[in-house]
């Protein structure tokens, strides 16, 4: 029988979600293309109690993860119900709804049906009463935004989920939703945003936006789909995404440029004792706002290595004017 690590809640700083009173690890655990229905169950399980023995509290989800869709939901809700339902309390689950899951005009984007309906689903596949966070996953331009937020709404005094949450939203965006979400008192405490050295869009607007209006971010693709790793330092392994057949990294997205920042960053990484993917992540986390990055992994060695990034987080002033070079 499973028992989780006695000393897991002495190793990570946790920070505050925003103005809110949860508290979050600065690592999360994202379930989506390594948990799917061909996933090995006994990995995936290694993967989720690894995370778990490390103070990695927070699992990241969504109705649509897979493949096939909605599998990775029902992968974590068997390591739910084999070893972590004693442990429930202690975990924050979260799953979202907003692109495509079902045929015909009810399945996708933003209605309060398909929020709604979504939502229940994902709990039949988890095998829980609740989650902890409830996200819309995109904006949806056809649906009024009071609806959508209206949605929301109705998970949290359902019970069916304890906080709400947005993704892919802008900054405009997150102001209009939070001012709905204010008026009506609904628990709003994070926004999902894509950041990391190669893309760093959020740093325009995002970023402080989220700090102004007390809303906790958590970042997806921190890692840049691991083309922030010492494994592409020296070209593109043949198992990996992008030597693979992955439309998220493929070996167009890898230019030579690409490839000499990707060694200069990780020779920097090696001066400070750290991994380049360590590196990355201390660099997104640098941000008050910034609450957790949502790592992906398809090993436990994977998370261990970057766990790691709590021994050294803090990035000088000379380092990040050497990073802005050399991403320039």
């Amino acid at each position: 029988m499973y028992r989780p690590d006695r000393y897991r809640y002495e190793r990570l700083p946790y920070d505050r979600l925003g103005y809110s009173g949860l508290l979050v690890p600065p690592l999360s655990l994202g379930l989506w293309h390594n948990f799917g229905g061909a996933a090995s169950f006994d990995k995936c399980r290694e993967m989720v109690l690894g995370s778990f023995d490390l103070g990695i509290t927070h699992f990241d989800l969504a109705n649509n993860y897979g493949p096939p869709p909605g599998s990775a939901e029902t992968m974590l809700g068997k390591i739910l119900k084999s070893d972590l339902k004693p442990y429930r309390n202690e975990l924050l689950i979260a799953t979202k709804a907003g692109y495509d899951m079902w045929p015909g005009p009810y399945g996708n984007f933003g209605s309060r049906k398909y929020m709604l309906s979504s939502l229940d689903d994902s709990l039949s596949r988890l095998g829980l009463d609740y989650v902890d966070i409830f996200y819309h996953h995109r904006p949806d331009p056809q649906t009024p935004i009071e609806e959508t937020m209206g949605a929301l709404d109705s998970a949290v005094r359902s019970g069916k989920a304890m906080y709400v949450g947005l993704s892919n939203y802008n900054a405009t965006q997150l102001k209009a939703a939070r001012a709905i979400l204010k008026e009506m008192k609904t628990p709003f405490v994070a926004n999902q945003i894509r950041y990391n050295m190669f893309d760093r869009s959020a740093e325009n607007e995002l970023v402080q936006t989220a700090e102004v209006l007390g809303i906790g971010l958590f970042v997806y693709s921190p890692l840049a789909q691991g083309l922030l790793t010492d494994r592409y330092a020296q070209g593109i392994p043949a198992d990996s995404r992008a030597g693979g057949n992955s439309v998220f990294l493929n070996k167009e997205d890898i230019s030579r440029d690409v490839m000499q920042k990707v060694r200069a960053l990780s020779r920097l990484a090696a001066q400070r004792g750290q991994s380049l993917a360590q590196l990355a992540l201390a660099y997104v986390l640098r941000h008050s706002s910034v609450s957790s990055v949502i790592i992906g992994a398809s090993n436990l060695q994977q998370i261990q290595d970057c766990y790691r990034v709590v021994e050294n987080m803090l990035l000088s002033a000379r380092e990040l004017e050497e990073i802005d070079l050399i991403l320039q």
